[in-house]
């Protein structure tokens, strides 16, 4: 029987050497992910300052407070909020395993973001995908097939960082970040999970990940922070950005990706099967419908469209289902929230932990070329 396990980073105080420059200066913007940005904007959007805990900018306008979330905005406002960290794409910088990338995304969102609210960091646990593999064989298969591929100085490469999981947990410990590791789960999962247990403790809560699986869980009180690469910085996505790109609520939005498939999770749409049954069918009936489960279910009792969607829906239900248990995200991991995760987060050696983190990294750097020249040179 498959055990889940908890791994938590214990928070140590230390003092090391002097401190990392973090730019104060820096600030956060709100752009609409997908929209390039021209360079003026993009500078622009560089000088923006934003002033409030939910006060945003879209482009370079900023929000006022009538226009975000209605007359619900004070009492969103007068939440705390808690950050839950999304610990494995960070380490990645591309598809190339990096420390670096890890660490100056952490720095930027301590000093952009978080500040002394909580954070919560996730990982992956192991065999967590296996469950939507067994449903799914092709579910993420580009990523095996992608290591599999890589070169023997790349899987080195690799390994070393998977040896470095220890070094990630010391400078999340260090800088009073819980980490939680379930056996068995995706890190999305166990996210999903920890959200609806803040909700129901009256916070806010915000998911810091570049994965746009999480925009399911958008809601007043739930919002995405995403790394932008270009802008080297966070910008927030809430549900006010959400609805302005999609047009539809977040329930919806996946039900059309289980409709259309998701090439990046190697999820198969329905046009596989059905081939002019495509995004725009799938749009016109879940505007009506308005979930994937409520569209099935009026398929299986009257016509709702025309004869290829009638005969798509009824003949490849379970197709469609499989899809939706794939990519919906689990809210029932057998994790639980605790009390000492929520309190403010003790900020004041963020700076020189992070620091050390950066100078060792030089210092290993410097090692692995010293060695690298000397089996060069014996070679």
């Amino acid at each position: 029987m498959m055990i889940n396990t908890i791994e938590v980073a214990v928070p140590i105080h230390v003092n090391i050497k002097p401190c990392l420059p973090i730019n104060p200066f820096k600030s956060i913007s709100i752009i609409k992910p997908g929209k390039r940005m021209t360079k003026t904007e993009a500078v622009e959007a560089k000088t923006t300052v934003i002033s409030g805990s939910f006060d945003r900018t879209v482009g370079r306008q900023l929000l006022g407070k009538a226009d975000f979330c209605g007359n619900g905005l004070e009492k969103t406002k007068s939440k705390k909020r808690v950050f839950f960290l999304d610990v494995n794409p960070l380490r990645y910088e591309g598809s190339r395993p990096s420390l670096q990338s890890f660490g100056r995304w952490l720095s930027l969102f301590f000093d952009q973001v978080s500040h002394a609210d909580p954070v919560i960091a996730v990982f992956d646990g192991e065999g967590g995908a296996e469950h939507r593999r067994q449903l799914l064989p092709s579910y993420k298969a580009h990523r095996r097939k992608f290591l599999r591929q890589l070169t023997a100085s790349q899987r080195f490469s690799r390994g070393r960082v998977g040896r470095s999981h220890q070094f990630i947990l010391d400078v999340l410990g260090k800088c009073n970040v819980p980490v939680v590791k379930i056996k068995g789960h995706e890190a999305d999962d166990v996210i999903a999970t920890l959200v609806g247990q803040v909700l129901q403790k009256g916070y806010r809560a915000v998911v810091a990940s570049p994965d746009k699986d999480f925009k399911q869980l958008i809601s007043e009180d739930v919002q995405l922070v995403m790394p932008l690469q270009d802008l080297d910085r966070w910008s927030f996505y809430t549900l006010k950005h959400y609805i302005a790109q999609y047009n539809c609520d977040p329930h919806s939005e996946l039900s059309l990706r289980c409709i259309v498939g998701d090439d990046v999770d190697g999820v198969p749409g329905i046009q596989h099967v059905v081939p002019g049954f495509g995004r725009k069918t799938a749009l016109k009936l879940l505007k009506k419908h308005g979930s994937l489960e409520n569209l099935l279910n009026a398929a299986a009792v009257r016509t709702v469209g025309r004869d290829y969607a009638q005969e798509a829906l009824t003949k490849h239900a379970d197709y469609l289902r499989r899809n939706y248990e794939v990519l919906a995200l689990r809210r029932d991991v057998d994790v639980h929230l605790k009390d000492e995760w929520l309190v403010e987060r003790d900020t004041h050696n963020d700076s020189n932990i992070l620091s050390n983190f950066f100078g060792s990294l030089e210092e290993t750097q410097k090692k692995v070329t010293y060695q690298n020249r000397l089996h060069s040179s014996n070679g």
